[in-house]
């Protein structure tokens, strides 16, 4: 447990920070969902836009470092190959 009031102040912020950070992913993963339901649909166009709408999301996860870098790039090389295949 916690003994000095600069661990507590720790635990706190630590907790804040993973429920901000839980929300951060969430969200992507929600732009990422859009994508492939729009691919699984045969839309192109759609999943076209729903790409442009989740790579600068994806890229904001790697800015505030909820994501690897190297994740996010292959997230979004992933999803661009499946919409360039319809």
């Amino acid at each position: 447990m916690a003994n000095t009031p600069q661990a507590k102040k720790r635990i706190i912020r630590n907790a804040n920070r993973a429920r901000i950070n839980g929300a951060r992913k969430s969200r992507i993963r929600g732009f990422i969902k859009k994508v492939e339901t729009a691919v699984t649909a045969g839309d192109k166009q759609a999943a076209a836009d729903a790409l442009k709408v989740a790579q600068p999301e994806i890229a904001r996860g790697v800015a505030k470092g909820v994501l690897h870098k190297n994740t996010a790039a292959r997230k979004m090389s992933r999803l661009t190959k499946r919409v360039a295949a319809l």
